[in-house]
């Protein structure tokens, strides 16, 4: 099963996109760009790959209230050479799709168009219409870059079968209680001539790296984006990563086992049993509900420090590069894409997939607080099975506790070297605060560079 950009599984991965032009950031608007006028003639869009019924469906709905407007979609993956290729010799998209951590820098290089007139002009209130923390991922310089859409929160998912092996509650997969959770995952753990074979909880380090750090206390960058790896408030999390880790064979051999999974198949870690707890975002128990007559399972929040729920915004957005040359069709064409009824469109859609392969219906996690409770109202009933309804809300109650990883011209940039610098402490190369004074230079010299102007 493959995780489609446009579909249930849309967000798991993050792909780049290198614009150019020139314009103005910070007033609202770029010269020439009336986002008012009367959307006509043709729209070129790149960026939508592997649409599925989720996704079809809303380009559909698009093009049925744009019936003056020729939309060419390229529904090809992002390349960044390609598209700088295409950029030099004037061949502009009008829409380009991208993860939401792109955007920043792209806005502080002046790359792409700010979109409060276009907000204006199609009568949307950003904070209204989606949850603050996803506008959040997209706002910089007192303006809003990006048309966003979904955010499919991280939280864990339980193999109650390994736990009651083990004698394990799920209140002891607790976050905020580290002696409780290490005790735990000794129990649950199990190895074989010193090689994993069942972890007690896999903490997806790298992929979930940002969780960990700002649910622990750190911050990424300040409020200007500029990058804050080596915050001292930084270094709990990857102190509690590598406790995890260490307590599991090492970081080495917890990522060499968790490559092995069939993430995706029928042997997968929850129907083999190689893992008590993992943590997954929300799209994860679309992928177990084929096996649901298998499985035993339980979702829990990832909790902060002080023991609250916690979660992470993530997504992809909908920018227009500054030298776009239908700005007000392609204005006009995202905001129908991110509507309510586009969402009801795409809702009728996936049930009717469901309806179909008799499949359990999760709801689709839009970005849009009003969007997600009436698909949830209208499409997610009870499956008759009571472990997996309630992962099903788990994930919802989950949704409420959101916040940006933050918004920054070296966003990317800060993931990245943020991964880097977890996986240097974790195998006991660096100490996690020189791991974390290393990225931050490395970051800083991204944040420089982007914002030179």
């Amino acid at each position: 099963m493959r995780k489609r950009i446009w579909g249930i599984a849309a967000m798991a991965a993050a792909t780049a996109v290198v614009l150019s032009g020139c314009g103005g950031g910070g007033d609202g608007g770029v010269a020439g760009a009336d986002f008012s006028a009367k959307p006509t003639g043709t729209l070129k869009a790149w960026g939508f790959e592997n649409a599925d019924d989720v996704g079809q469906s809303r380009l559909d709905y698009a093009a049925g209230q744009l019936s003056d407007v020729k939309v060419e979609l390229d529904a090809t993956a992002f390349d960044a050479q390609k598209f700088t290729t295409r950029l030099a010799s004037g061949d502009v998209p009008d829409v380009v799709q991208m993860d939401r951590r792109y955007v920043t820098t792209y806005a502080a290089q002046k790359l792409i168009m700010p979109l409060d007139e276009c907000f204006t002009a199609q009568d949307v209130s950003p904070r209204d219409h989606w949850y603050p923390f996803v506008v959040d991922d997209v706002t910089y310089d007192d303006a809003t870059w990006a048309v966003p859409q979904f955010y499919q929160p991280p939280a864990i998912l339980v193999n109650k079968k390994v736990l009651a092996e083990a004698g394990v509650t799920s209140d002891q997969i607790d976050t905020s209680k580290p002696d409780v959770l290490l005790g735990a995952i000794a129990k649950m753990y199990q190895e074989n001539g010193g090689v994993p074979s069942r972890l007690g909880f896999d903490p997806v380090a790298t992929g979930q790296g940002g969780l960990w750090i700002l649910g622990t206390g750190g911050k990424l960058n300040d409020d200007k984006g500029a990058p804050t790896l080596d915050d001292p408030s930084n270094v709990a999390g990857i102190e509690l990563l590598k406790k995890i880790t260490d307590a599991q064979g090492g970081f080495a051999a917890v990522k060499s086992f968790t490559d092995s999974f069939d993430t995706f198949g029928d042997d997968n870690q929850y129907v083999k049993g190689q893992v008590g707890a993992q943590i997954n975002a929300q799209w994860y128990p679309n992928v177990l509900s084929p096996y649901v007559d298998q499985l035993q399972l339980e979702a829990v929040p990832f909790r902060n420090a002080d023991g609250e729920p916690f979660s992470v915004a993530s997504g992809t957005a909908f920018v227009i590069p500054v030298g776009a040359k239908n700005p007000a069709a392609a204005c006009a064409w995202m905001i129908d894409l991110t509507s309510d009824d586009a969402w009801d469109a795409a809702g009728e859609a996936r049930g009717e997939t469901r309806a179909k392969d008799g499949g359990i219906n999760t709801g689709l996690f839009t970005g849009s607080p009003d969007a997600d409770k009436a698909l949830r109202d209208t499409w997610v009933k009870p499956s008759g099975n009571a472990d997996f309804d309630q992962v099903i809300s788990a994930y919802y109650d989950v949704v409420d506790y959101g916040q940006s990883f933050g918004s920054s011209p070296a966003g990317q940039e800060i993931q990245n070297e943020l991964n880097n610098a977890i996986t240097a402490a974790l195998l006991g190369d660096k100490t996690p605060q020189q791991a974390l004074a290393d990225a931050q230079k490395a970051a800083m010299r991204a944040y420089e560079n982007a914002t030179a102007g």
